[in-house]
């Protein structure tokens, strides 16, 4: 079994929703509108430009299994989904992980298992705080 792990450091913001039922998204970006209700954190280290080569290569095989794990103040949630042979890791500034099987510059993971919405809320009312540090660990294995 060969595994990589990639490490993003992130923040909250007072416009964060968290709403959409299909995706979410870390962007480096440090402003947010209300229309981002996919957003989940801003003002990330890592687009998808900046992972690994070695991350990369694994994440594009049809057979692996990518896991997104975020803390916030000692809260967890774990976001499971696949990779894509179609998977460029192109953006500059956006993570994007997907229920769908959609894959574009900015896709992260295809086939998760969770969307903004499904996010604890709890998470999301301390995400909030503009000063909030979110701590993500992205994990691909085969």
């Amino acid at each position: 079994m060969l595994k990589v792990s990639e490490y993003i450091t992130a923040y909250g913001h007072k416009r964060i929703l968290a709403t959409h039922s299909s995706t979410f998204e870390v962007t480096k970006d440090k402003e947010l509108s209300y229309r981002g209700d996919c957003i989940i954190a801003v003002h990330a280290n890592k687009g998808l430009r900046d992972f690994s080569s070695e991350f990369k290569a694994l994440a594009k095989r049809s057979d692996a299994l990518i896991r997104f794990r975020l803390e916030v103040d000692g809260l967890n949630s774990e976001v499971l989904g696949k990779g894509h042979e179609k998977l460029t890791f192109l953006h500059p500034t956006d993570i994007v992980v997907r229920k769908s099987r959609y894959v574009c510059d900015r896709t992260l993971m295809v086939s998760a298992n969770k969307a903004a919405i499904d996010i604890p809320r709890e998470i999301i009312k301390l995400l909030r705080n503009p000063k909030q540090k979110i701590e993500i660990e992205v994990t691909v294995e085969t």
